[in-house]
């Protein structure tokens, strides 16, 4: 945060002093502009065959001398701005670092599988974002051959969020009444509020679909019990079609959030029901990214000064704990209490016979002659007896 301030206090220099000099300047382009309108003007006004007066030279070689030196005092201007962006470049060159490699883990990306899978998350983000093309030429490109099965599930919540956008509701609708048993399980409003705000589209349109919407009223009769309030609501605004509902008590049901609203319960939804994480990986883990990298970099550079380098080797965990906050905790972490070590693939968590958890680790080495003690408990047992505990 103290780099970012330094160059924004830089920027806010030179936008300071280029709005100031842009400013002076445009005075100063007026005042040419009208001292050679006046020398013009005087010029015409004398007869054809009149010379200047030595009074008239005099005044015509002032005005131009002053306008040549204004030219001069602002082409000054100008370089003294030009060192003044160089300055915001060499203040951003200064507080941030350029070369990130200092912190790469050698060999984290690289062998076949590694390969594939970050292209595959690459090519989930785009189709994620609706940049089909772009996740075709890397699909193509990158050899991945994803099957129209993995593909679909993102076409389709891509083309239902494009017709939410469009405030079309047909395509949502249609996939909330496939969907119902799977989103009353999850006790989701998806459906609801799909019914709301076609509703609200009907009573918007006053008196001509008064009777439409009367109809259509029938639609919230399986949600009656839990959206009461909000169905009695919707129902008061019937009285109010007349005068018009934006002129009623009701008018709030009109405001533009219920969309935005829908788009963010419907992605939540379709996800959870898809097995897809809401945000996409991709995302996530260059947010998480950008958040830690200034602390390792700092560690990176301190572990230098002291030659302790070395220290940072383990590929599978950071040689200090980074708190990311509480946005950037999916699951539970398992931290061994006999070895302080966080929990791996190739060193799990056991669960003794008593209860207790330690690290694979940490069992092998309190093994002695084929038995185990638990260290919190007087319970003994054969190490083959333990279970591998998966978070």
């Amino acid at each position: 945060m103290e780099a970012c301030a330094a160059v924004e206090k830089e920027v806010d220099r030179l936008t300071s002093k280029l709005t100031s000099l842009h400013e002076h300047e445009q005075r100063s382009l007026e005042e040419f502009i009208n001292a050679i309108q006046d020398i013009k003007r005087e010029l015409s006004e004398a007869p054809a065959d009149h010379k200047l007066s030595s009074t008239q030279v005099m005044t015509l070689n002032q005005s131009l001398k002053r306008i040549r030196d204004g030219v001069s005092r602002i082409s000054t201007e100008h370089k003294d701005l030009h060192s003044s962006v160089s300055k915001v470049g060499k203040t951003i060159d200064r507080n941030f670092i350029s070369d990130f490699t200092a912190v790469l883990t050698e060999g984290a990306c690289e062998g076949e599988d590694n390969q594939r899978l970050l292209n595959e998350v690459i090519c989930e983000h785009f189709l994620r974002q609706g940049m089909l093309e772009i996740a075709e030429a890397l699909n193509e490109d990158a050899g991945l051959n994803l099957s129209q099965e993995r593909k679909e599930p993102f076409l389709e919540l891509h083309r239902i969020l494009e017709a939410l956008k469009n405030k079309d509701l047909g395509p949502a609708l249609q996939w909330a009444e496939m969907h119902r048993e799977r989103l009353s399980e999850e006790n989701s409003s998806l459906e609801f509020r799909l019914h709301r705000l076609y509703f609200i589209h009907l009573i918007r349109q006053g008196n001509i679909c008064q009777r439409e919407a009367l109809l259509y009223a029938r639609n919230f009769a399986p949600f009656a019990s839990q959206h009461a309030r909000e169905l009695q609501s919707l129902m008061g605004s019937l009285l109010y079609l007349r005068e018009g509902v934006e002129n009623s008590p009701y008018s709030h049901l009109l405001e533009p959030i219920y969309w935005q609203e829908i788009c963010d319960v419907f992605t939540k939804d379709a996800c959870r029901l898809m097995g897809l994480s809401v945000q996409s990986p991709l995302s996530v883990c260059i947010q998480a990214g950008c958040q830690a990298l200034p602390p390792l970099l700092s560690i990176r550079q301190v572990m230098l000064q002291r030659q302790v380098a070395g220290v940072w080797s383990n590929k599978e965990e950071l040689p200090v704990e980074i708190d990311l906050g509480h946005h950037y905790h999916f699951h539970s972490i398992f931290a061994c209490p006999i070895l302080r070590q966080q929990s791996t693939h190739s060193n799990p968590p056991m669960r003794l016979v008593c209860g207790h958890v330690i690290s694979k680790d940490a069992l092998s080495k309190l093994s002695n002659m084929n038995k185990v003690k638990c260290p919190y408990c007087p319970v003994e047992q054969m190490p083959s007896e333990a279970k591998q505990i998966f978070f």
